[in-house]
């Protein structure tokens, strides 16, 4: 398995943006990246400066988003969903933004869910619970 460094995943959303930008061929998982890249125009900021990206590893500011975790759990929802890994969760995805009208809106629910399902398993060191987490998202989408 895969498993990116900060820098790294920092490199590549300022890649992706950059690649947008000026119009240049992108791999799949570029293009995926620059659709949620799209859809965030308050991040554009901090994606087009690399090396301000990378300087910033070192500060956190607990009042501001980290724009790049944010776009890696998109990335993490829509592959979760086009292999439907947990089993179910593209279902409860698709069922939540069809309630929500909007697909970024639920996954911005999604993360949440995500969210609480990792820190679970943080706490308790047990392994992240699948069915706990689409059974969330099953909650959210069928909320009154």
């Amino acid at each position: 398995m895969f498993q990116p460094s900060q820098a790294d995943v920092r490199r590549f959303f300022c890649g992706a943006y950059d690649k947008l930008q000026r119009q240049l061929p992108m791999e799949p998982i570029e293009m995926l990246a620059s659709e949620w890249i799209r859809l965030h125009p308050e991040y554009h900021a901090e994606l087009a400066d690399l090396d301000r990206a990378l300087a910033a590893m070192q500060t956190v500011d607990p009042a501001r988003d980290n724009p790049f975790l944010h776009l890696a759990m998109h990335l993490s929802i829509s592959e979760q969903c086009s292999i439907d890994q947990p089993p179910g969760i593209r279902q409860a995805v698709e069922l939540l933004a069809v309630r929500l009208d909007s697909l970024h809106d639920a996954h911005h629910q999604v993360m949440e869910c995500l969210g609480q399902m990792l820190w679970e398993s943080q706490r308790s060191g047990r392994p992240p619970d699948g069915q706990a987490y689409i059974d969330a998202v099953r909650r959210r989408a069928t909320a009154a």
